[in-house]
């Protein structure tokens, strides 16, 4: 299994680094959750891996180097990394880590094992499906778990701190609207700020602050809870679309007029060019089928800050898990191709790649959008 020493402090300052400084939609840290949650009873209850071992890993979508591809046997650019902390209360001990489906994997497997068939064929499972997930943000991946029978407790699917630190502002401006909304049965002013909101909405508190708008929403208070953590779902699309909007057209810009710097065959030319069309075409498609949905959320939730409708945002918030896969599938392939894109060809570098790798990356590219390009070709 791989190892992380301590005495490697580039290696020691990346890990510490994952406490507070990667994307949610990258990262499932359950090191943190178990630093902030494993007093609580629904914390060991509802655990998200039965492995002790695991469940205070830190999951990664990672972007593979040339010496890493070796290991998992195919083109793949991203894999899905495994990294375990030798000392969770302290990152600077260093870690172990390993890939989903690695050369060896069984027998990585092994080494994290309860001894619990049942329990080890689960977190097993479970791995399997974060390996198949476009990313790994909370909203996106507890859908899919639950899909799955999958159902740890709400308190591992959070925010990246940095993510809610980049958020805070964003969520601000939405829940601005909020600010002094009465409703005809609650003689009460909901909030007097909206930073005031924001903090109680991001820290995903149910205490009494919060009870004049979820008596107003004529909510339960577990219905609540869980109609608060898909409402923060749907301001994490609104942001992550937001953020991903002006770098798409760039990125687009360059995919259609990127050419290797080698001659490609026939077969290869021919693939590339309609590839390009087929690539930005999906993108377009994708953000378009985020922007409706958006919009879905956006009038339910006019009706409750404009046109004194709680029912309506009460019925949308309880619906709102099953958007959740598609917003996150579609944000995050998106995301895969801006990102990885933008990791190879830095803003202002001329792109500079050979006809094998630009292949490969198109066909990666593509497999993230649903299609099956090597049908296409047989190399």
């Amino acid at each position: 299994m791989g190892q992380v020493r301590t005495n490697n402090n580039r290696a020691v300052r990346s890990l510490l680094s994952l406490q507070s400084g990667v994307s949610t939609a990258r990262a499932l840290n359950l090191t943190a959750v178990w630093r902030k949650h494993k007093g609580e009873s629904a914390y060991v209850e509802h655990p998200f891996f039965k492995s002790p071992v695991l469940n205070r890993a830190i999951v990664l979508k990672h972007r593979l180097r040339a010496d890493e591809m070796e290991l998992l046997g195919s083109s793949r650019t991203n894999a899905t990394k495994v990294i375990l902390p030798l000392d969770p209360a302290d990152l600077r001990v260093g870690a172990r880590s390993f890939f989903i489906h690695q050369t060896g994997y069984r027998s990585l497997l092994e080494e994290v094992a309860t001894g619990d068939l049942s329990a080890d064929r689960r977190d097993e499972a479970l791995l399997n499906v974060l390996d198949g997930l476009p990313s790994l943000d909370p909203f996106l991946m507890r859908e899919r778990l639950r899909q799955e029978q999958f159902t740890p407790d709400r308190c591992y699917f959070d925010l990246s701190e940095a993510d809610s630190a980049q958020m805070f502002e964003f969520v601000r401006q939405e829940l601005r609207p909020l600010v002094g909304l009465t409703f005809d049965d609650l003689d009460v002013r909901l909030f007097e700020k909206a930073e005031k909101l924001a903090h109680k909405i991001m820290s995903n508190s149910s205490d009494a602050d919060l009870d004049p708008l979820r008596l107003g929403l004529g909510m339960e208070k577990h219905a609540f809870e869980e109609g608060v953590f898909c409402w923060k779902g749907f301001i994490y699309y609104k942001w992550t679309l937001n953020n991903l909007l002006p770098q798409i057209k760039p990125v687009s810009d360059e995919i259609a007029s990127v050419r290797p710097v080698d001659k490609p065959n026939l077969e290869d030319r021919i693939y590339m060019d309609a590839a390009r069309e087929r690539l930005i075409q999906s993108v377009d498609a994708a953000c378009m089928t985020v922007r409706s949905t958006l919009k879905v959320y956006d009038k339910a939730y006019r009706d409750l800050t404009h046109n004194g409708k709680p029912a309506a945002f009460r019925e949308f918030l309880l619906k709102a898990p099953s958007l959740f896969y598609e917003l996150g599938e579609r944000l995050g392939s998106v995301d895969h191709i801006v990102s990885f894109w933008r990791y190879r060809f830095p803003v202002g570098a001329r792109p500079k790649i050979s006809t094998e790798d630009l292949f490969d990356m198109f066909a990666d590219f593509e497999s993230s959008l649903s299609f099956e390009p090597r049908q296409l070709i047989v190399r």
